[in-house]
């Protein structure tokens, strides 16, 4: 089968150097596993980092790729849920354990080390497929997964957003912060954003969020707060650094936060005062459990919910999908179709 393997990770400018299409033997299945031919497969930041070697415990060669929608094309014995034909797409999450609160030490993400899904072929326990949204296209539902189960996660479980919230999303534009804007408003919430694009702002705002602003303003944070009224009472953040504590300065006394990642590093001035005083609540949230992952798509499957599509690229074009993610080209998912 063709897959985009990474053979060396390094600048992005040697992408067609590190990452190379070639043959390598279809993936043999183990007891309770499904082989699925792969349809659709979409790119991640997290492919992004692991190629530039900036991801702990990079295994080379690999196969990246955590987000997938195919065919079954064959079961291993114990597996009598699905059959071959059957249109699925796969949880990339892999022994999350048995608490819900936090993954166990044992959790990993499909793509590195074990071979992911920029392949005709990839294999997976059966406890990590479920059946593709009836309503969306197969490159619809590739966008799915990572993206998904982060944003629902740390939407439902963690910010426990409710129909009036309102919302602001940092950094919109991204494969994740599209998600986080569908979801958020078909919760009802209302949704503000920032993005250093202004393109990027003005299709967060054709997608229904009620504001935007420019977040290379160095006022951005006064903006929003006046904008929404100064009402916001929930953020999610997935820069961290000096936004994060900006965001702390304008939420409402009881606000929640969570984040998600930490694109500018870390917080070096995070105001414990404004913490305690203002009442506020901050929580950290990373990927999601099965129950997370099914309870998602039962929204995405009620609710309708359409993903937001940047770009298609064929499998040997994949190399121009990172460069876009790189210079952050992007508004919404790259996917690359097999």
């Amino acid at each position: 089968m063709k897959a985009a393997v990474l053979r060396q990770t390094g600048i992005i400018q040697n992408i067609r150097e590190n990452i190379l299409i070639e043959e390598v033997p279809v993936p043999e299945l183990l007891k309770d596993e499904i082989l699925i031919r792969v349809n659709s497969a979409s790119l991640n930041h997290r492919d992004l980092w692991i190629s530039k070697g900036m991801y702990s415990k990079i295994k080379l060669p690999a196969v990246l790729g955590s987000d997938c929608s195919g065919i079954v094309a064959a079961v291993s014995s114990g597996v009598n849920e699905f059959k071959s034909g059957d249109d699925v797409i796969l949880n990339p999450g892999l022994n999350w354990g048995d608490n819900e609160n936090f993954q166990s030490s044992e959790f990993s993400i499909l793509g590195m080390p074990d071979d992911g899904t920029f392949a005709e072929y990839v294999k997976i326990s059966k406890s990590n497929v479920f059946r593709k949204p009836e309503h969306l296209t197969h490159e619809q539902a590739a966008s799915i997964p990572l993206a998904g189960v982060t944003t629902y996660r740390a939407l439902f479980r963690k910010l426990n957003l409710t129909s009036g919230d309102k919302l602001l999303i940092t950094g919109a534009g991204g494969g994740v912060s599209a998600f986080v804007l569908l979801f958020a408003l078909n919760a009802g919430a209302e949704v503000y954003v920032t993005s250093g694009n202004d393109l990027k702002i003005e299709k967060a705002l054709s997608l229904g969020a009620k504001a935007g602003v420019n977040y290379n303003d160095p006022d951005w944070h006064n903006k929003i707060k006046l904008l929404s009224g100064d009402s916001l009472n929930t953020v999610f953040d997935s820069s961290g650094g000096d936004t994060f504590s900006k965001c702390m300065e304008i939420i409402n006394p009881g606000g929640r936060i969570v984040s998600v990642g930490a694109g500018l590093g870390s917080v070096k001035d995070l105001s414990i005062h404004k913490l305690y005083w203002k009442q506020l609540k901050l929580y950290g949230s990373a990927m999601g459990s099965e129950n997370d992952f099914s309870d998602m798509l039962n929204f995405i499957n009620e609710k309708k919910i359409i993903p937001v599509i940047n770009t298609t690229l064929a499998l040997n074009d994949i190399h121009k999908g990172f460069q876009m993610m790189n210079d952050a080209q992007q508004s919404g998912k790259i996917i690359i179709t097999l």
